[in-house]
């Protein structure tokens, strides 16, 4: 008798920009059509009764006899932020806690670990601070990243089957951003914010899925603004990630990413961003 084959895990990251808005614009179908195992919210801007009433239309469409298992952390100041990873499975546990006490990461860090086939696997939802050029908002971005490497070294170090997805608002090369030479001043495509990414991945050993499966290729692009003709002319930046220890990396297949058919089917400014783990 030939062996079972176990099917993948599917991990999907979404900066939804208002889940609300996003289930008004088509998302809760997005939802049933993909169904994905664990599914990363970025921007949720809402709060955990919000989430658990939404999510609770899908379930019957979806007819797998489960129900959502829910994490949220908010952010600190309401209507901001927010991060939040759903499951089909519980988690056996959760952290939101980055960097020192005395600085806030609320609504922009939750680890949770699930047990796949014996093995843990630690999936990180993460919504790094936008930023701003010369302003306190480029000073709090630092300090957000600089905590992301100390937490990213560990899990490394420990050999974790982890993966951190979500918007992390930063284009890592010339490939990931249409205009990249009229952004090089600008937040998101600084010197200094593109050097966490190479510490991440050449020196910690994290595995950018996307890039990995687009070798030289530029994008494909994960966020299009929603002014002008951003979307149509694909004048994108990929600042949608999904980042492997090497071990889950070893196990990660059919990295895509789920562009609108056109500008006015989108639920949101970003594309998720999906892949498969054979845990």
């Amino acid at each position: 008798m030939a062996a079972s084959k176990t099917k993948p895990i599917t991990v999907a990251t979404v900066n939804v920009n208002g889940v609300r808005a996003a289930f008004r614009k088509g998302f809760g179908d997005w939802v049933i059509e993909n169904q994905p195992d664990i599914l990363c919210l970025q921007e949720v801007r809402a709060e955990t009764s919000d989430l658990v009433e939404l999510f609770a239309e899908t379930d019957a469409a979806i007819g797998d006899g489960k129900t959502w298992h829910i994490l949220h952390d908010a952010a600190s100041a309401k209507g901001r932020a927010g991060v939040a990873i759903l499951s089909r499975v519980a988690a056996n546990a959760s952290r939101i806690e980055l960097g020192p006490k005395s600085f806030d990461s609320a609504g922009r860090w939750l680890e949770a670990d699930y047990v796949f086939g014996g093995k843990t696997i630690t999936v990180i939802s993460t919504y790094v601070h936008s930023g701003e050029v010369d302003t306190p908002k480029q000073i709090e971005k630092y300090k957000f990243l600089e905590a992301m490497t100390k937490r990213m070294d560990e899990l490394r170090k420990a050999d974790a089957l982890a993966v951190v997805v979500g918007d992390l608002n930063v284009g890592h090369t010339e490939l990931d951003i249409k205009n990249w030479k009229g952004n090089l001043k600008n937040a998101g495509f600084l010197p200094e914010e593109r050097a966490y990414f190479d510490t991440w991945m050449n020196k910690q050993g994290w595995v950018d899925l996307g890039r990995a499966a687009h070798v030289g290729i530029a994008g494909p692009y994960t966020w299009w603004s929603f002014r002008g003709q951003a979307f149509d002319t694909d004048t994108g930046w990929r600042i949608d990630y999904q980042l492997a220890t090497p071990k889950l990396a070893a196990v990660a297949k059919n990295y895509r990413v789920h562009r609108a058919a056109s500008y006015d089917t989108r639920f949101t400014d970003h594309s998720p961003v999906l892949a498969d783990y054979a845990i």
